[in-house]
């Protein structure tokens, strides 16, 4: 079995073009951020991609989060822990084409590096890092800088911090 993470992606929304160059991009994001923050994981652990709308995100954002509005990407881990490690699946991320769509074009940044950026996002929440406080942020940001950088993507949080409120 492959050391690599095994990546399932479900398209629910047919706003969502050219599967094949999303999935390279998804696939490369996963393994940047796997190898430059070395993510220990089970050997082929999986990871579920939903590719989908703001309509959709919004009512899972609004089910599981209590929040009422559409977002860029959630994460929903599968382990916690030194669980992460041995796990079988490390957990769902969900993306929202119109909401990734409008804030790549507010931010003058292209709509690939945008889900790049929110690929090593929701990937490394997985992996138990989050952004609930300033430590945390600051810790994680760093991280996410650093695997961008490796892509070959800016800084996305040198003008404003769009993921705070994310995932």
């Amino acid at each position: 079995m492959s050391d690599a993470i095994t990546i399932e992606i479900a398209q629910e929304s047919d706003l969502w073009q050219d599967a094949d160059a999303i999935e390279a991009l998804i696939t490369r994001a996963v393994a940047r951020s796997v190898d430059v923050a070395a993510l220990a994981h089970a050997p082929g652990a999986e990871l579920s991609i939903v590719l989908t709308d703001d309509a959709s995100i919004r009512q899972i954002n609004a089910e599981w989060r209590g929040k009422d509005k559409a977002t860029n990407v959630l994460s929903f881990p599968q382990a916690v822990g030194d669980a992460i490690a041995t796990a079988p699946m490390l957990g769902d991320i969900i993306f929202a084409h119109e909401t990734i769509a409008r804030e790549a074009e507010e931010s003058s940044v292209s709509f690939a590096d945008h889900l790049s950026h929110l690929t090593v996002h929701g990937l490394l929440h997985l992996f138990g890092h989050d952004h609930l406080n300033d430590a945390e942020a600051e810790v994680m940001e760093a991280l996410e800088v650093r695997i961008l950088a490796d892509l070959g993507i800016a800084n996305p949080y040198a003008d404003a911090p769009l993921l705070r409120e994310a995932s």
